[in-house]
């Protein structure tokens, strides 16, 4: 039996609650039948109107909250590109027969992004119920029945009131430690730059969910003694101030040892035993790189990380994986580390990450390996800049990762 195509549009109109679809300007970009029907207005009336011009706050209600907290949902679904359900809302609508008339309106809304391929909202999906009826216990007609009635109508509302108040208070605190976490992450994470005479780009991605910070870090270093820099990247378990605390320390230490470090092994064993006194490090994996740019010589060492990746002039991609070990605070103190040794061109770029680039849940991580490998072998030819652009869009799920991800690309 051939499949029968669905017409989408003809399914949004005939939904059975009222559905709108927003602009990111909060300009009506198409309506169900429903959605007519209930609001009294019609199509021409909606359809690339202003929300707030066709349903204002009561101009005789100096009490109305309606348009405010509506308008504050919008708002937070095209920042954070997430659902916001809200608490039920008292919000008159004017009688479309009777201009100047304005009647007692109760809904509950459920605002949802539509996301776009760059994982950027363009809709908003406006879902309502009118609980009107319900609010004012349709059907009852006795006295007592109609007094109960307009207590639960009282109770219900205030209720509603009470923890959209407590929603928006409990938002300002999150802002407040979103602010906090940025200022920390920013103090403690280098500017992206040039590293001497080779460009760099750097991107740093928390996960889906996550108050835009995390413990991903990255290092960029001029090591003493000719044209030498130093690379790294690490990754502490968990989000927020916590982790961003520990990724600090770690990343301090480490930028530290490798300035004094013969090699990158001995820089990891300083920072494995550091690790081993700090709250919070347990786990925590890293990958250093030291390259001589005169000699084309990359010294390198891993602890427990995902390994680096070289893309040389000719396109062929190398994993730097010959010098692996376990996490930073899981080796035994008198045993040093392993190190690798690799050659490049002039031209080549040098890769590291974190594992939420190439990790997915219940699948091989050789997969990511490949994706990753495939996608800077298909635009080696892009500046480090784009390059970072490319893979992170290429690798990425369009709403975002389920971890945190960091990326810097050095041209050789």
């Amino acid at each position: 039996m051939a499949e029968t195509a669905i017409d989408y549009g003809a399914v949004f109109k005939a939904l059975p609650g009222m559905v709108a679809l927003l602009t990111p300007e909060l300009v009506y970009a198409d309506v169900n039948d429903e959605f007519v029907r209930v609001s009294g207005r019609s199509r021409d009336q909606l359809v690339g109107k202003y929300l707030f011009d066709v349903f204002p706050d009561n101009p005789n209600d100096p009490a109305a909250t309606g348009m405010r907290n509506l308008e504050a949902s919008l708002y937070r679904v095209l920042a954070t590109g997430e659902r916001d359900t809200m608490a039920l809302q008292r919000y008159d609508v004017e009688d479309p027969e009777r201009p100047g008339e304005w009647q007692k309106r109760y809904w509950s809304p459920v605002n949802a992004p539509l996301l776009g391929s760059d994982g950027k909202v363009v809709l908003i999906l406006h879902r309502v119920e009118e609980v009107t009826e319900l609010i004012r216990a349709r059907g009852g007609s006795a006295g007592n029945r109609g007094s109960r009635a307009r207590v639960l109508e009282a109770e219900l509302y205030t209720r509603a009131r009470e923890l959209q108040e407590l929603n928006e208070r409990l938002r300002q605190a999150h802002s407040r430690e979103r602010e906090v976490a940025l200022a920390l992450q920013e103090a403690m994470l280098p500017a992206p730059r040039q590293v001497r005479n080779h460009p760099a780009a750097v991107r740093y991605r928390p996960a889906v969910g996550a108050l835009n910070v995390c413990g991903d870090w990255y290092d960029l270093v001029d090591l003493v003694g000719g044209d030498r820099i130093g690379v790294a990247v690490g990754d502490v378990v968990g989000h927020g101030l916590a982790a961003a605390g520990v990724m600090g320390q770690l990343r301090s230490a480490l930028s530290a040892a490798s300035r004094v470090a013969a090699g990158p092994a001995q820089a990891l064993d300083v920072l494995g035993r550091y690790a081993h006194v700090i709250n919070g490090a347990e786990s925590a994996t890293a990958v250093t790189t030291f390259i001589d740019c005169e000699r084309h010589v990359i010294t390198y060492s891993s602890a427990g990380h995902p390994p680096p990746v070289l893309v040389h002039a000719d396109g062929r991609t190398e994993f730097l994986d010959r010098a692996t070990d376990t996490p930073l605070d899981a080796r035994p103190d008198p045993i040093p580390r392993p190190q690798a040794e690799t050659t490049f061109t002039p031209g080549a770029t040098l890769v590291l990450y974190t594992d939420g680039l190439i990790e997915r849940r219940r699948e091989d991580i050789d997969k990511g390996l490949e994706r990753l490998a495939d996608a800077l072998r298909g635009h080696r030819d892009q500046d480090p800049e784009s390059l970072a652009d490319t893979v992170l869009l290429e690798l990425l799920p369009p709403g975002g990762a389920t971890d945190d991800t960091a990326l810097i690309i050095v041209r050789l």
